[in-house]
């Protein structure tokens, strides 16, 4: 796990102990200190760490001054206290300072292990909820994971630290959003920013499988499973072992498979083909797509608990005409990576305006395409409306579709109809449509119940 603990304690073999017990379990980004006073200095500096294991008894400083120094500085960091002496006067006054937690010397590594992890889950889950009333621009602490994502959206930046937060659990995903816009990006920025990023990302789209190839692919097959099974094969399963497998357009997986998919989700078990024994597999699962899987569930196209096991944690990806201040930062992405970074190629003012006001229906990747095309075109000079395609140069606007004009409406109305549409496309979430419309939960309930909605 990627996530930074700091250690404090006066005894070294005990710092080394704990340090040595977390890197065993993966937990690996650990700090030792031996200084409380340093440690305070630090956070009131403006040290970030998400754990802190703070011994209570030490000679510089109080294990229960320096828990009250770092909540004051940095609440979101949880605390856990260590003690030589189970006194519960001690423990009921470190939890209510702030502590998570209170462990007993000598701790077993189990119980470290766990504590940390818990600790850990708890500060994600909280992390996530302050994302979500704050209206403030968040902060990526792991920026290079989340760099080939191009935006200074302030809902896809939330987005993208949510995807973050999610990054350090193992829980399961479903991304959604239209065709086009980042969703395998996203999910391999999740893959990047986790402690599983040393072992292997698998997309796999499953539209492609059919009941047939389904368990051949997934699980895997031994020599002569089956007729054509010439040679033992390494399924999605084994291969990815330890890594993270991308199931994308899974509203496509025909219902027959969905049952097969669901028992790997809920006991981390599958046969290889040809064979009898169950096989263990350690896999973050990633879904993606574009399709109304509430809709699918009443039409009984898609299992209501395969949805809940993958929607472990929900991201939406907003279209690109929602996302208006993105448009020249993907096209110049997309000039740099068709014309090499050193190019000064230009795009006239006309053409850059034709761009800007299309609406996109195929997202981000209907627009590289559309770059890459007019560079083509352009043979060399700059890019103007003659090298972009035809409907770009005379779209068919929503003016133009209509036999009347559009009414002057007042805007209240304006604002109603906007959220409604955003309400509906989020499927009547209302904490979902509240992040996206970039507005409290408790002004989005107002709205909805002043429109007759409950």
């Amino acid at each position: 796990m990627d996530n930074s603990i700091i250690v404090i304690d006066d005894e070294r073999d005990f710092l080394d102990s704990v340090k040595r017990g977390l890197i065993i379990s993966g937990i690996s980004n650990v700090r030792v200190e031996e200084n409380p006073k340093k440690v305070a200095d630090m956070f009131e500096n403006g040290a970030d760490f998400d754990i802190a294991l703070i011994d209570i008894t030490m000679p510089e400083m109080d294990g229960v001054e320096l828990l009250e120094v770092i909540k004051g500085t940095n609440p979101s960091t949880e605390c856990i206290m260590v003690t030589a002496v189970d006194e519960a006067r001690t423990a009921v006054n470190c939890l209510k300072k702030g502590a998570y937690d209170y462990l007993v010397k000598p701790i077993s590594r189990e119980d470290l292990v766990t504590s940390v992890i818990r600790a850990l889950e708890r500060k994600r889950l909280v992390d996530i909820l302050d994302l979500s009333k704050s209206k403030a621009v968040p902060k990526l602490k792991h920026k290079e994971a989340f760099k080939p994502i191009v935006t200074r959206s302030a809902n896809v930046l939330r987005v993208l630290k949510e995807a973050e937060l999610h990054a350090v659990s193992d829980i399961p995903i479903l991304i959604t959003g239209e065709t086009g816009t980042g969703k395998e990006l996203l999910a391999r920025a999740i893959h990047t920013a986790s402690a599983r990023s040393r072992f292997l990302f698998t997309p796999v789209n499953m539209e492609s499988l059919n009941a047939n190839l389904f368990s051949a692919e997934f699980f895997g097959h031994t020599k002569g499973s089956f007729t054509g099974a010439e040679k033992d094969r390494v399924g999605y399963l084994e291969s990815t072992n330890l890594g993270t497998l991308f199931l994308d357009e899974i509203g496509n997986l025909p219902a027959e498979l969905q049952g097969k998919l669901l028992r790997v989700l809920q006991d981390g078990e599958y046969i290889k083909l040809g064979t009898s024994k169950p096989r263990k597999v350690d896999i973050r699962f990633i879904a993606a797509t574009n399709s109304d899987l509430d809709k699918m569930i009443a039409k009984k196209l898609f299992r209501r608990d395969l949805y809940y096991r993958l929607r472990g944690g929900w991201l939406h990806l907003p279209p690109l005409r929602e996302r208006p201040d993105d448009m020249p930062l993907l096209i110049g992405r997309f000039l740099e990576e068709f014309t090499g970074p050193e190019s000064d190629f230009k795009i006239e003012e006309t053409a850059m305006q034709m761009l800007l006001r299309y609406d996109y229906p195929g997202n981000i990747r209907e627009l590289r395409t559309i770059i890459q095309s007019a560079v083509n075109l352009a043979q060399g000079g700059p890019i103007s409306p003659n090298s972009l395609p035809e409907h770009i140069r005379t779209p068919v606007t929503r003016l133009a579709q209509r036999s009347d004009p559009d009414p002057i409406m007042p805007l209240a109305e304006v604002e109603k109809g906007h959220i409604l549409r955003v309400y509906d496309r989020m499927g009547k979430n209302k904490s979902q449509t509240a992040r996206v419309l970039g507005i409290g939960l408790n002004t989005l309930r107002r709205k909805l119940e002043s429109y007759g909605i409950d």
